[in-house]
């Protein structure tokens, strides 16, 4: 069979990426609406998507498709069930943001926990050239070493972030998991329970992923359980907190700061509260969290592998 591969989304992968090595007819758009989906897959054995929504309405209108190569590891966009009932292959891309994205945690966790935002306004506001002092301390600066890393998810990217927070002199711990009971996990040092892990954590990163089950995983109850001096960093998925109740939790002291990578609706539309929100306890970066050259490349070779080894008969890093 030769197959027609389709990329909807090539304006996602900003380096160059190589085809698959087998006999195929290839198209490719810089991005792709929702309503001009079907219309471009017509004739896709194989499409390659990072964002778009391939749910049941839509896969049942594209028959000759059989595999959907993600250019991403969540696949909260894919109706799963669906594609097995017509006999779709979905693979995701496992291992490539493994440094960029704890990276990106401790650039964030860094720039709060000694408050670089609020210095650096303060700089811009001349605070620091009328000083009758060498130096300034107008916000509180504290240190990592000592204090509690709680991580939710205990993936690759989870523990590579761990692996950075005991390098800091962090002490680590991990969501239990809840589909797992506590007498389960007791031969693994370092796992506790959700609440446990609200009320202890100096620092709570998210490395899990979208579900119905952890959609507002954390709410404005979760975020009263947490210390006032915690920190909450999300470089996930942006459902996983009620963007509200963090807002509320942030304007009422709650907890100490925060920072985003993501949000939950992206490329974000007006209105959402996190966007308007200015105050050195927060930041907001644009989703680029696993977006580092070297991460970006080993992306781009795992997406056509995976083509690859599917079209041989040897499938890997299958979600179906």
């Amino acid at each position: 069979m030769r197959h027609h591969v389709v990329f909807l989304e090539r304006d996602s992968i900003r380096l160059p990426m190589h085809r698959p090595g087998f006999e195929h007819t290839y198209e490719e758009y810089a991005s792709t609406a929702p309503d001009e989906v079907v219309a471009r897959l017509q004739r896709a054995s194989v499409a390659i998507i990072n964002k778009i929504v391939l749910d049941r309405r839509v896969l049942a209108e594209l028959p000759r498709l059989r595999m959907i190569a993600l250019t991403a590891t969540g696949y909260d966009c894919i109706d799963v069930a669906a594609c097995r009932e017509h006999g779709i292959a979905v693979a995701n891309v496992r291992g490539y943001a493994v440094h960029t994205v704890p990276e990106h945690v401790f650039m964030l966790v860094l720039a709060l926990r000694r408050n670089l935002l609020g210095y650096r306004q303060e700089i811009e506001h001349g605070a620091w050239q009328r000083s009758e002092q060498f130096c300034l301390s107008t916000y509180p600066i504290s240190e990592l070493s000592g204090s509690v890393m709680g991580i939710v998810g205990a993936g690759a990217i989870g523990r590579a972030t761990a692996a950075i927070a005991r390098g800091f002199g962090m002490r680590v711990q991990f969501a239990l998991h809840a589909s797992r009971s506590d007498r389960s996990r007791a031969p693994e040092a370092g796992f506790v329970p959700f609440d446990r892990l609200l009320a202890e954590s100096d620092v709570l990163t998210l490395h899990c992923p979208l579900t119905p089950a952890t959609r507002h995983l954390i709410g404005i109850d979760e975020l009263r359980r947490m210390k006032r001096s915690a920190l909450l960093v999300n470089t996930a998925r942006g459902g996983l907190v009620d963007e509200a109740a963090l807002v509320r939790a942030l304007e009422e002291g709650l907890i100490a700061g925060a920072g985003f990578d993501v949000l939950s609706e992206e490329p974000p539309a007006g209105g959402n509260p996190l966007l308007a929100l200015r105050r050195p306890d927060f930041i907001l970066t644009p989703h680029m969290a696993w977006a580092s050259d070297e991460a970006m490349r080993t992306l781009a070779r795992q997406v056509v592998d995976n083509i690859e080894a599917w079209a041989a008969g040897t499938p890997r890093n299958l979600v179906t």
